[in-house]
């Protein structure tokens, strides 16, 4: 199932991912943000159980924000996970 989530606080403005039916993540697109850190973050996480991605992204911080591109990403798979 395909998810869009805006986010807050980060320099990239929304994430969109799938999730199959096997609760795998899928096709992350971070749009915009610093290239190689969500580029990076997209290839570690294509094919994992996303809730693993989520336990293991959550609670990461960037410049003392409160959150980051990896927290969003944690806090979109929560999201969708709920909603599922």
């Amino acid at each position: 199932m395909k998810h869009h989530y805006t986010t807050a606080g980060t320099c990239s403005a929304a994430i969109d991912f799938d999730i199959d039916e096997n609760g795998i993540i899928r096709n992350i697109k971070f749009h915009g943000g610093c290239p190689g850190n969500t580029v990076g973050i997209c290839k570690l996480a294509e094919g994992m159980p996303a809730k693993n991605v989520a336990d293991n992204l959550r609670g990461t911080d960037c410049r003392s924000r409160g959150t980051s591109c990896p927290d969003q990403l944690a806090k979109a798979i929560d999201l969708a996970l709920a909603e599922a």
